[in-house]
């Protein structure tokens, strides 16, 4: 059977989405962004991932967050992303706020990892062959490298703007002094670096507690922020063991020994805090980080449309008392 023409929601834009302005830029981010880091791969089925990709669009989703490597395997999930972009968003791609980047391990030999200019460049253009794009909104370098010159990095960023192939560039989970020095090289070649991605939620807040989040705010540099329910353990996956499906059980980067006792003393806690203002887990998780309004954007990942649904969800949270803050700051490990 032939998938029908996908046309997106007309209400898409009056579903309940917020956006918010990214820095001091022109761009407006969704509230809520959708991953591409898993489930979306070519281990998973096709017509799974486009119903996920499809659903969030109609529900005013409009950037789409990928990698080089994200799969599994490798290349997989930008190569699914663009048979939906084929099939799907074509005709919507003005409309659309897609994200890749290149730095962690792609392909073999010297010249397929970190920071270099030969890296960069040729990741990205594999990047844009396998989403079927011309160019991306946004290029981040996924990752510092201390070996490469931060100058042969961050030209290798301007470059790419200045060939069309990115509009924007970021920086992911770089540390505060590298970070400062790329806004001010990019600033000082017209390039501003647009955001900053890094790790934030209610169990890990170092992007916080190290300046990251606010020296990225007075930069005027955007923070948009991945893992914010710390790979299900802001969920009541856990709550009561380790179940067999879980990314714990099947051995994936969330391992048995991060699930400690005093941990898991912590997110019962903050599951009753939730239940009390009437919402999960995972929604007071994803509200609490949109409370900042140094923050742009959290990237939720889903591994179906419901799960998506729940996360969106956190849109229509209630907002934070003091006391409730109080609450959840004395739960952080």
């Amino acid at each position: 059977m032939i998938n029908p023409i996908y046309t997106p929601a007309p209400a898409r834009y009056d579903s309940g989405m917020k956006y918010r302005r990214c820095g001091r830029s022109g761009i407006l981010l969704p509230e809520i962004s959708l991953g591409l880091w898993h489930n979306f791969g070519d281990v998973n089925p096709l017509s799974d991932s486009m119903a996920m990709l499809h659903y969030a669009f109609d529900h005013g989703i409009t950037h789409f967050d990928l990698a080089n490597n994200y799969g599994p395997s490798y290349g997989s999930a930008e190569e699914t992303f663009g048979i939906v972009m084929e099939k799907s968003f074509a005709p919507y791609r003005d409309e659309l706020f897609i994200s890749t980047k290149a730095g962690y391990d792609m392909w073999p030999g010297p010249y397929g990892n970190w920071g270099s200019r030969k890296y960069l460049m040729a990741s990205l253009d594999q990047s844009l062959r396998r989403m079927k794009l011309d160019y991306v909104d946004l290029f981040y370098s996924h990752r510092f490298d201390p070996e490469t010159p931060l100058e042969e990095t961050l030209q290798a960023l301007v470059d790419i703007v200045r060939q069309g192939k990115a509009l924007y560039v970021g920086i992911s989970r770089w540390p505060a002094e590298a970070a400062r020095k790329a806004y001010s090289y990019l600033a000082e070649r017209d390039v501003r670096c647009l955001i900053y991605q890094g790790r934030y939620n209610m169990l890990d807040r170092a992007d916080e507690a190290g300046g990251i989040i606010s020296e990225a705010a007075d930069n005027g540099v955007g923070y948009i922020a991945f893992s914010p329910l710390a790979q299900g353990l802001l969920t009541d996956r856990y709550l009561n063991g380790i179940p067999e499906d879980s990314r714990i059980a099947l051995g994936g980067h969330l391992k048995s020994d991060s699930l400690t006792p005093g941990l898991l003393e912590s997110v019962r806690k903050l599951n009753g805090l939730a239940a009390e203002r009437g919402q999960s887990l995972a929604e007071m998780a994803l509200a609490w980080i949109l409370r900042d309004r140094k923050v742009t954007s959290v990237i939720v990942g889903a591994s179906s449309t419901s799960q998506l649904q729940r996360n969106l969800s956190a849109l229509e949270s209630p907002a934070f008392s003091d006391e409730e803050l109080q609450i959840i700051d004395s739960t952080n490990p």
